[in-house]
């Protein structure tokens, strides 16, 4: 009976350790495909938006056709344009919205 309960006990023990291994895993792959989302991200911006800054751009009806694409980035661009000659504005900004 001894041998069984402590057989039970390990079996248990090696079960809870592998499913948190598989958990730490899955968290680790989660964050890494956010990473490259990200960076993707950034990629697509510099295809688009690369004009500006002296890279050759795609061919205009192709950035039209993905501009809605990146609503997100035109707005954060926008909002950055109206505080750049604010400096009370960003350090306000960084704070958030009361």
């Amino acid at each position: 009976m001894i041998l069984r309960e402590r057989i039970s006990k390990i079996r248990r023990g090696l079960k809870t350790f592998f499913e948190d291994a598989q958990t730490v895993n899955n968290d680790k792959a989660t964050g890494i495909i956010e990473y490259e989302i990200k960076e993707l991200e950034n990629i697509f911006s510099l295809l688009l938006f690369g004009s500006f800054i002296g890279l050759p751009s795609p061919p205009a009806h192709i950035t039209l056709q993905l501009l809605p694409l990146m609503e997100k980035e035109l707005i954060n661009m926008f909002e950055k344009v109206q505080t750049a000659y604010d400096p009370l504005g960003e350090m306000t900004e960084l704070f958030g919205e009361v």
